[in-house]
């Protein structure tokens, strides 16, 4: 699964998907813990993660929208993925 982003122990997943879910979504994971997330206006699809992690992820996906929406049409055209600036 292709890297886009790393911060604080967090790290953002994004591949092409055919089947379960096909709205604009995103990985993340944190230590053992697993979840999607939607693009827009940022959800959890499915998985659980810690509420602090979730709250990062939340503002992170926020701010940087436009680059996970970009991303995700790369992703849907198997192109490769562009990185993602994580939270400072």
């Amino acid at each position: 699964m292709p890297v886009v982003a790393r911060f604080q122990g967090i790290v953002i997943t994004m591949y092409h998907e055919t089947g379960t879910h096909k709205l604009p979504h995103f990985h993340a994971r944190y230590g053992e813990h697993r979840a999607s997330y939607t693009i827009y206006s940022p959800a959890i699809l499915a998985g659980v993660m810690p509420r602090r992690q979730q709250n990062l992820v939340f503002a992170w996906a926020e701010l940087r929208a436009a680059e996970l929406i970009a991303n995700w049409q790369l992703a849907q055209d198997e192109r490769p993925l562009q990185q993602i600036k994580g939270l400072e």
